[in-house]
């Protein structure tokens, strides 16, 4: 699962996700991807299973990128204990990602099998997505 090797901070507040994805919005690495549509938490757990549902689909071949790392902790308390006694243990990594941002990117592979590769992916994640593909790609 992915999580930062060291923090600042162990615990952080929850914040607000307003607006369009100021950076990260454009391909980058590959020729095709997969982009928000939505404002969510990702969680490592839904990362690394869109990760291992794209490397299945395109048999190891061609490169994948992730775009976005969960580098934001989220506590939660356990089962059944009473309000107050502070703020909760951190449980798990999340990533904010808000619409327009890049999620992942392929290389390497037809198009058609980056296309089914990266609509498997995007099953696994908690947000609607759009495959996009790069304006200079040309289909051999």
């Amino acid at each position: 699962m992915l999580q930062p090797k060291k923090t600042k901070f162990r615990k952080q507040q929850k914040g607000r996700m307003k607006g369009n994805a100021q950076r990260g919005h454009e391909l980058a690495f590959g020729s095709f991807g997969i982009k928000s549509l939505e404002t969510c938490w990702i969680t490592s757990r839904q990362i690394e299973a869109a990760r291992i549902a794209v490397t299945r689909y395109m048999k190891r071949e061609g490169q994948i990128w992730i775009r976005i790392f969960p580098d934001k902790p989220v506590t939660s308390k356990p089962a059944e204990v009473r309000m107050g006694k502070g703020k909760g243990a951190p449980s798990h990594w999340v990533a904010p990602v808000t619409p327009g941002r890049i999620l992942f990117e392929a290389e390497g592979v037809p198009l058609d099998v980056a296309k089914e590769a990266l609509r498997l992916a995007a099953q696994k994640l908690p947000v609607t997505t759009k495959f996009i593909v790069r304006n200079d790609y040309v289909q051999e």
